[in-house]
């Protein structure tokens, strides 16, 4: 029996008390880390944005077995949040579409999750009205007419099912009560509502392809409105991406079990909490050039070091030479050799063991 058929379904119920010392050990580390990328500068907050949410979209997506083009998404992403990050890769429509979905999720928390919303994000994943090389019903509900909606794994013939979500017919009550209680005042903590609509929208599972991704993104929203902030400085997708085999035996255990989700609240805190962890490794960058401009607060550079040191710290591809400086800053040789040769002497720059023709530099350390 799957959960969404027993008699007390959806009246979920956990165990506040083995709960409660990890929800608070979770929302201390999201305050720390919120705390520590607000006192960063606005710039580097945005690149701190630009690269967690890069990583939400890749990583929801490679859950689902999708590779999507980094550069599409990056540069999609910028676009849409008014970022300067050089030269923009076109991105083709489906990147475009994810990107879109993921930023409506986020960026307009408060509004109300509706019917119409998810319509249009379920459009926005699938704007070839496909999944793959099959038709699929994009915006709408399924239908069933191939049969009951069922997660299956396995060669034809020997195929295992995993779960089978509730008919067709009861989709329009099933959403109309998640939704309900969704934009209702919140009665537990945002943190909770983000595991649970996460669980109870991927058990309805209403649409006929992207159910993980956009129950994934509903909690995103949720976790937003968690903080009151539209920022996002980890990325829970990055985390499941990495445990994605825990991910589908606790949603199965889950699913198979009793109305007590208390397992699978343990699971999403805990996955949770490790996210901060990645989110070090993917704001290392941002964290790097943090701390290089607080080192040298005291000391004064003109607009086109501050513009290449950033590069450097960006990670600059091949080696930096005074004609490359030059290239990178519109500016005369001479003028690219004197702002070279005055950092040089401040010891932020150091020549590269090469000399003659070939001299480059290197930030020091």
């Amino acid at each position: 029996m799957y959960i969404h058929e027993r008699d007390d379904w959806p009246r979920f119920h956990w165990g506040l008390e083995g709960l409660a010392n990890q929800l608070a050990a979770v929302r201390h580390r999201q305050g720390r880390l919120i705390g520590r990328m607000e006192g960063l500068g606005f710039r580097l907050r945005e690149e701190a944005v630009l690269s967690t949410l890069t990583q939400d979209v890749l990583k929801s997506s490679e859950i689902e077995g999708e590779i999507l083009d980094i550069d599409q998404v990056r540069s999609s992403l910028a676009r849409r949040l008014g970022l300067d990050i050089g030269a923009l890769t076109p991105a083709d429509r489906h990147v475009e579409g994810v990107v879109e979905l993921m930023l409506d999720a986020t960026q307009k928390y408060e509004e109300s999750l509706t019917e119409e919303r998810l319509f249009g994000w379920h459009s926005a994943l699938f704007p070839t009205g496909r999944s793959g090389m099959q038709k699929i019903r994009v915006g709408k509900w399924r239908d069933d007419n191939a049969g009951p909606m069922q997660v299956v794994s396995g060669p034809i013939g020997k195929e295992r099912v995993h779960y089978q979500a509730p008919t067709a017919e009861q989709l329009p009550a099933e959403m109309t009560r998640l939704l309900d209680w969704f934009n209702a005042p919140a009665s537990i903590d945002p943190v909770f509502k983000a595991a649970l609509a996460h669980l109870w929208f991927v058990t309805i599972h209403p649409f006929d392809d992207g159910n993980g991704r956009i129950a994934r993104a509903i909690a995103d929203l949720a976790l937003a409105r968690s903080e009151l902030s539209p920022k996002r400085f980890y990325s829970m997708s990055a985390q499941i991406r990495l445990e994605r085999k825990e991910y589908y035996d606790i949603l199965e255990q889950t699913q198979k079990g009793s109305l007590d989700v208390t397992a699978w609240m343990q699971w999403f805190l805990g996955c949770l909490d490790r996210a901060f962890d990645g989110a070090e490794g993917t704001l290392s960058d941002v964290f790097r050039k943090a701390k290089f401009w607080e080192s040298h607060s005291g000391e004064s550079f003109n607009e086109r070091q501050q513009k290449v040191i950033n590069r450097l710290l960006d990670g600059f591809e091949g080696k930096l030479s005074s004609s490359k400086w030059a290239k990178l800053t519109k500016c005369s040789q001479d003028t690219a050799n004197r702002d070279i040769n005055d950092l040089v002497k401040r010891g932020i720059l150091t020549k590269d063991a090469a000399g003659g023709r070939s001299t480059s530099y290197s930030l020091d350390g």
